[in-house]
């Protein structure tokens, strides 16, 4: 144990003075301090060996001890090494605890939130209440009407030599309208798509859209106006209509003509408007001599539009040549000839005979810029022909209406519908409005920018048309659907290489419009439902007999439900209403068919392994349709995708020509069930109840043949 250190002023003798053990004796950690030998070298020297000097000596070496320990090199050494050590301490017990503090501090912080303008909202929009120049992503078709409108190339390419004055005072720079469309001076022509489900009730109508069309033209630039008249007898009524019209036509467009001589002075505008009559059938006619302004050389030109025999329409080959004729109006030459709007209004009641020029009167409309517009006919649903209420407009001929067979469809470049019974009355199945025109003339209409007109004066949307209602010269419908729901189904207008091309990207289009060019397979149409058990051998032959028909049916029916079973595999990849409406459509109806038929003849097959009657009066066994399939468990899973297939199409596409097919297959059950009943074999006969007629003179035959007028003839059973 330390003791304190004696005062430095009692040092004794052979002591050692503090401050040179400080200086002298560097301390040794571990070892024995050094002033003990140097005390026992001083001992020797005094030779004394009493126990008072050893005391003292004790004492010195204790006092020696605490003396290094505390020098002042050691005080500062010992100090700094406990600051150090505090400090250490400290810093660590900062590090724990304040580690806790600032994880809480991150966590319990608040994001900054930055104050978000608020957005200017516009409450009121103004409507313009006149109709758009221009069909665009608001207009009836929808986003897929709008396109860009950059200019649009041909794709053969026609490159006009552009006449650049080099050397010119006011050096103005003459150019084509090929440049100027690409620099935008001018407006661009070929930028809009044309509309192709515009439905009528009468020629009125059309006619008024169709002048404000021309109303917007020639508000536009100079414009040329042809009308394209179908010569065959059948449109004789509706020329006559439209001629009756161009008064007032006529007189509509005089007043733009006189604004524009208003606003520009005299002699301006007086050609604003100019019109040639076209006529075709068999070839074409151009009944003016060149486009006028003359309002009664223009309907003395219609009037004398002779009636084409031949029952043949070159629609197509009419309008390439009307095109070809008159595409340099597209282009200025000079002050008196400027540059003119070209538009082709086309009258007709077919699709056409000439369907194979199509491509080259589309393509010479597209590449001029001229608009083709279409007053024609509703495309009878998924058909190629339909039938007319024909009634001769000439009186000297029999004026009874008749049914005449005409080319009007179909609404598509292929069929892309399966065709199921009527096999031997077409004219019996029901036919319905496809919502479109026939395919060409529409897709041509579509692609120049113009409108196909589907003209039908019965017209009514939602209601069943019974054929004694059609009025003559119109097609035999029975429904028709809004356009506004049939907008969303419009068949691609495509050239034939690509419509082709995207049936076969797709297993589902492949397969439907294969099946749907197999030859049209019958139903069980009007089964045998009623047998008589009169003995066991004429029973069963009955049954045999009726057998036939459906044994007969099911390979085609086997067929066909094999092809569109491999579409059916490829649904979920389809997005087209169109043609997942088909498709479920054709192969809903072709599996309802097959079970039908297999069923029925499932059933005759039990009836002939034997059935007892369960009433003793009973002779008579009857089969009745029911929903119930029991006699095969593979039918009865058929039927039940068939009936999802066709209940889809019905909720799906409520409003359209599938969802009215599918309901109406729905409401036709698919099974079958036996039932008896008593036949009375041996019924009473009925004698005769009428009394005697009284003997009453009637005028001889040749008498009562001289008091009639001969019927006139009835004009020559002919394509029409």
């Amino acid at each position: 144990m330390l003791k304190r250190p004696r005062d430095t002023t009692e040092n004794d003798a052979g002591s050692l003075d503090e401050s040179e053990i400080g200086l002298n004796m560097p301390l040794q950690i571990g070892s024995e301090p050094s002033g003990s030998s140097e005390e026992a070298t001083v001992a020797q020297d005094d030779n004394s060996n009493n126990d008072e000097e050893e005391e003292d000596e004790e004492d010195d070496e204790e006092n020696d001890v605490e003396s290094v320990w505390f020098d002042p090199d050691t005080k500062s050494f010992l100090v700094s090494m406990l600051v150090h050590v505090l400090l250490v301490v400290g810093l660590a017990s900062y590090t724990v605890v304040s580690q806790p503090e600032i994880l809480a501090l991150f966590i319990d912080s608040q994001p900054i939130v930055e104050e978000i303008q608020p957005l200017d909202i516009i409450n009121d929009i103004a409507y313009a209440e006149t109709p758009s120049e221009e069909i665009g992503a608001n207009s009836i078709g929808l986003t897929e009407m709008a396109l860009s409108a950059a200019p649009v190339l041909s794709d053969i390419s026609e490159i006009p030599t552009v006449d650049v004055a080099l050397v010119v005072p006011d050096g103005n720079v003459h150019v084509s309208i090929d440049i100027k469309e690409a620099v935008g001076l001018t407006e661009a022509k070929n930028t809009v798509r044309g509309m192709t489900g515009v439905g009528v009730t009468g020629t009125e109508g059309a006619v008024d859209r169709i002048t404000y069309e021309l109303l917007q033209a020639i508000e536009q630039r100079p414009t040329l106006v042809v009308w394209i008249f179908d010569s065959s007898v059948s449109m004789v009524t509706r020329r006559k209509e439209i001629r009756d019209r161009f008064d007032r036509i006529y007189e509509q467009l005089g007043i733009v003509q006189e604004e524009k001589r208003k606003r520009n002075g005299p002699g301006f505008g007086d050609d604003s408007l100019i019109t040639s009559i076209v006529s075709f059938g068999n070839d074409v006619q151009f009944m003016t001599k060149k486009p006028t302004s003359n309002l009664s050389e223009i309907q003395s030109a219609i009037d004398n539009i002779e009636i084409d025999e031949s029952g043949v329409e070159m629609v197509f080959h009419a309008v390439k040549t009307v095109a070809d004729k008159y595409k340099t109006m597209r282009t200025s030459r000079g002050a008196s000839d400027p540059e003119r709007n070209v538009i082709l209004i086309t009258i007709t009641d077919e699709r056409g005979d000439d369907i194979q020029m199509a491509e080259e009167a589309i393509a010479v409309c597209k590449k001029f810029g001229i608009q083709s517009h279409v007053l024609g006919v509703p495309a009878p649903f998924g058909r190629e022909f339909t039938y007319i209420k024909f009634v001769d407009p000439d009186p000297k001929y029999d004026q009874t209406p008749d049914w005449r067979q005409v080319d009007q469809g179909p609404e598509t470049l292929l069929p892309e519908r399966v065709h199921l019974g009527y096999q031997d009355n077409y004219f019996e199945e029901p036919v319905i409005d496809s919502g479109f025109g026939p395919y060409a003339l529409s897709r041509m209409c579509y692609e120049t920018g113009g409108i196909y007109f589907s003209i039908h004066p019965n017209r009514q949307v939602g209601k069943r048309i019974d054929a004694s209602q059609i009025e003559a010269f119109a097609s035999r419908m029975s429904y028709f659907f809004s356009p506004d729901i049939m907008d969303r189904y419009r068949p691609d207008y495509l050239p034939s290489a690509e419509y082709l091309s995207r049936i076969k990207k797709s297993p589902l289009r492949e397969s439907l419009v294969q099946a749907a060019q197999i030859a049209r397979v019958g139903t069980l149409d009007k089964p045998q439902q009623v047998f008589i058990k009169r003995d066991e051998a004429r029973f069963t032959g009955e049954l045999t007999i009726a057998q036939q028909e459906s044994a007969r049916l099911s390979p085609e029916l086997v067929n066909l439900c094999a092809v569109l079973a491999e579409g059916e595999k490829f649904r979920g990849k389809e997005a087209s209403p169109r043609w997942l409406a088909s498709f479920d459509l054709s192969y809903g109806t072709s599996l309802a068919a097959k079970v039908r038929a297999e069923s029925y003849n499932a059933m005759l097959a039990k009836a002939k392994r034997g059935m007892s009657f369960t009433k003793p009066e009973s002779n008579t066994w009857n089969l009745k349709a029911t929903d119930e399939i029991s006699v095969d468990s593979k039918l009865e899973k058929e039927a039940k995708l068939a009936t999802e297939l066709l209940r889809s199409v019905s909720e799906k596409h409520a409003g359209t020509p599938w969802a009215l097919l599918a309901q109406r297959e729905l409401d036709n059950k698919m099974g079958w069930e036996w039932s008896e009943s008593f036949t009375d074999l041996d019924p009473p006969k009925k004698g005769p109840n009428t009394p005697p007629r009284p003997n009453v003179p009637t005028p001889a035959a040749d008498e009562k043949a001289r008091m009639l007028k001969p019927p006139p003839p009835k004009r020559p059973v002919t394509k029409i």
